[in-house]
C-alpha cells in the first residue's frame, strides 16, 4: 500500500522526534510491504523565518493534497515579539481549520513499566490510568473574535449545536467502543455556551442507551482527575477546556512525552502530533523524548490508514523498550538505562517484528 505523508518537523525538538518517528515508519513500511511517500511542509517559526508566515497558503495546500499529516511541535521564544496574528501557534490552528479536523482524541494511560514515573500515590496509580479526552477543536475562544480596545482585550467564546453535537457524537462513539462511560466536561453553572453544550448532549443521550452520560463541571473534573484518574472512560469537553484538560492528565501518567494525539474530521485525512510543545530550551541536545511522535505515528496507522497491525507491531516494540528499562531524561528513575533521543527511536525500530 503506498500513503503519502505531509511532514512538519516544526520548531524546537520538532525535527529531532520527528525524524526518529520517521525512521520507525520506513522500518513498518519494509516489514509490511508498504510505500510511504514524505511531503515536507514548513510550518512554525521556521515558515516564518523563511517565508514571513507561520502557513503560506502553499505549504497548507501540500497538507490537503496528503493522506495525513505528522507534525512535531511549533513555537519558542524567539518568535514572542512577532504580531499576535503571525505567531507560530497560528500555523497550526491554520493547519486544524483547513483540515477541518474538529475532533482531537488524545489516550490519557499510564505504562505499568512507567507507574512509579506518575505523581500519585500508588494506591491511586493502582487503580488504573486509561481513559481518552476526546477534544472539539477548531471552535471556541480559540477560533473566536480577539481584539484589544485601549485597555480592553475581548476574546469571544461561540459555539453552535452543530458543532456540539458532531463533537458529542464522536464521544458518545468513542464510549461504545470502550467501556460505555461518558463524562461530559463544561461550566454550565456560569457559561451560556456550556449550558447549549449540556443541552446538546443530554439530547444526544438518547440516541445512545448503551452509553452512560454523566456532567461535570470544569473544575470538579480538574480535581477529579488528580483524586481518582480510574473513574474516567471517555471525556468529551470544548476547545479551551480539553486543552488544558488533556495537558494535566498527561503529567499523571508520567512524562507529557508519551502522550500522542489524533485529529480528525469528515475524511481519513488526520493530523497526528504529540501533545508537547516544541522545548527549546533542550533542542539539538538530543535529549528529547520522541515516543509520543511515535505513537502519534501509528495512530495515524490506526485511524487513517487501517494498518491496526502495523499499530500494534508499534506499540509492542515501545513496550518492549520499556520493559528493557530504557527512559529519556524526562522519565530517568533509579535503576534505568538513560538514552538520548536518537537512540531511543533505534531502540523501537530494533524492536518491531511483524507477527
Amino acid at each position: 500500500m503506498v500513503k503519502n505523508i505531509a511532514v512538519i518537523h516544526g520548531d524546537g525538538i520538532g525535527p529531532e522526534i520527528v525524524d526518529e518517528a520517521l525512521k520507525v515508519l520506513n522500518k513498518v513500511a519494509e516489514l509490511f510491504g508498504h510505500r510511504f511517500n514524505y511531503t515536507y511542509v514548513d510550518m512554525g517559526g521556521c515558515a516564518i523565518d523563511k517565508y514571513g508566515d507561520p502557513l503560506p497558503a502553499s505549504e497548507l495546500k501540500k497538507c490537503l493534497e496528503s493522506d495525513s499529516v505528522l507534525l512535531g511541535a511549533v513555537g519558542g521564544n524567539e518568535w514572542n515579539d512577532v504580531p499576535a496574528n503571525m505567531r507560530p501557534e497560528k500555523g497550526l490552528l491554520r493547519l486544524r481549520a483547513g483540515l477541518g479536523v474538529y475532533s482531537n482524541i488524545r489516550p490519557i494511560k499510564i505504562w505499568k513499566q512507567l507507574a512509579e514515573a506518575s505523581p500519585l500515590k500508588k494506591s491511586i496509580v493502582e487503580q488504573g490510568i486509561d481513559f481518552i479526552i476526546v477534544r472539539e477543536l477548531i471552535g471556541g475562544i480559540y477560533f473566536g473574535e480577539h481584539k484589544t480596545e485601549g485597555d480592553t482585550a475581548i476574546d469571544v467564546l461561540r459555539y453552535s449545536e452543530y458543532e456540539i453535537e458532531r463533537i458529542g457524537r464522536i464521544g458518545f462513539e468513542a464510549a461504545q467502543k470502550r467501556n460505555k462511560k461518558l463524562c461530559s466536561v463544561e461550566k454550565s453553572n456560569v457559561l451560556d455556551s456550556s449550558r447549549l453544550w449540556k443541552k446538546v448532549m443530554h439530547r444526544l443521550a438518547d440516541e445512545y442507551p448503551d452509553v452512560e452520560l454523566s456532567d461535570m463541571l470544569v473544575d470538579n473534573c480538574a480535581m477529579q482527575i488528580i483524586k481518582n484518574p480510574a473513574q474516567f472512560d471517555v471525556i468529551v469537553t470544548e476547545n479551551m477546556f480539553g486543552d488544558i484538560l488533556s495537558d494535566e492528565a498527561s503529567m499523571i501518567t508520567g512524562s507529557i512525552g508519551m502522550i500522542p494525539s489524533s485529529s480528525l474530521g469528515a475524511t481519513a485525512c488526520g493530523l497526528y502530533e504529540p501533545i508537547h510543545g516544541s522545548a527549546p530550551r533542550i533542542a539539538g541536545q538530543d535529549k528529547a523524548n520522541p515516543l509520543g511522535t511515535i505513537l502519534s505515528a501509528a495512530m495515524m496507522l490506526r485511524f487513517s490508514f487501517e494498518m491496526a497491525e502495523e499499530a500494534n507491531a508499534i506499540e509492542n516494540a515501545v513496550s518492549a523498550y520499556l520493559d528493557a528499562g530504557f527512559r529519556t531524561a524526562d522519565i530517568m528513575s533509579d535503576g534505568t538505562k538513560l538514552v538520548g533521543c536518537r537512540e531511543c527511536g533505534k531502540l523501537i525500530v530494533h524492536n518491531l517484528r511483524k507477527d
